[in-house]
């Protein structure tokens, strides 16, 4: 039920899947990684089985559809890693290569799980606590984050972008966001894959809980109507995320207004 490139996997893809069991985890093929690495993410997905209950539309993320830009709503720090998991598992261990802040390597394991996933490392924010701010040094050697997510873009290797840009806990509204997936898709031509992370537990007007269970519910691939030759111009960039982000708030259950938030 679990391999990667057979038409079993296909016919799974085609509609929403429940969580893995158990044996299905232990079981499932994952040829894209060596066996530390299957250790490793069994071992997450076991996890992140508990907090997401569905994924829907899984046929848009095969590893035969790279390279795209999967970008989705950003609510609980749990999904930085939980979410991930589970999509490199049905995957079959072949890693999409997620945006994430500097600062969470500092978390013991954390660290661990991101130099093996091949996260592309953010600098922009303060550590916290402030205090700790001195180890961003020891970071620095990372490549820029827009030049190494355009790199793995142009090898053919996919990315993952909450373009909110930080943890947005209000259960209704999403943030702004950044513009970083829009230019990225403008200028490689690469499709953007909007992804919603739905809370059904969650209530109207509250924040929502970090250990919320999760439904996935990943959209068509959206390509720009043209690429940039050059650098986009700032309107279309505006217009392309607009778009993106009121696909993504569709998927989520969620309202994205262009003016909606402090997110930039």
């Amino acid at each position: 039920m679990w391999t990667t490139d057979s038409a079993e996997t296909t016919a799974l893809s085609r509609s929403a899947a429940q969580a893995p069991a158990f044996g299905q985890i232990l079981g499932c093929d994952l040829p894209h990684i060596g066996a530390p690495d299957r250790v490793l993410l069994r071992g997450l997905a076991l996890i992140a089985s508990r907090s997401i209950v569905s994924i829907e539309g899984l046929q848009h993320i095969l590893p035969a559809r790279d390279p795209f830009i999967l970008a989705a709503n950003h609510s609980t720090m749990h999904e930085s890693v939980l979410v991930p998991s589970m999509l490199f598992l049905h995957r079959g261990g072949k890693r999409i290569h997620f945006l994430a802040d500097w600062n969470y390597r500092l978390v013991p394991g954390i660290g661990l799980i991101y130099r093996r996933a091949g996260v592309v490392t953010v600098l922009r924010k303060p550590a916290r606590p402030p205090a700790l701010n001195f180890l961003k040094g020891l970071y620095r050697h990372f490549p820029a984050p827009r030049h190494d997510a355009r790199d793995h873009l142009v090898a053919g290797r996919s990315i993952g972008i909450f373009p909110e840009g930080q943890v947005n806990e209000d259960s209704q509204n999403l943030l702004r966001g950044r513009h970083g997936a829009a230019r990225l898709s403008l200028e490689t031509g690469v499709p953007v894959v909007p992804m919603g992370i739905r809370f059904p537990e969650a209530e109207a007007g509250r924040r929502t809980r970090s250990k919320s269970v999760m439904e996935l519910v990943i959209g068509a691939p959206m390509a720009p109507e043209k690429v940039a030759e050059a650098r986009a111009s700032l309107s279309e960039v505006r217009a392309w995320h607009a778009t993106i982000m009121g696909e993504i708030a569709r998927l989520s259950n969620m309202i994205w207004t262009d003016g909606a938030s402090r997110g930039r």
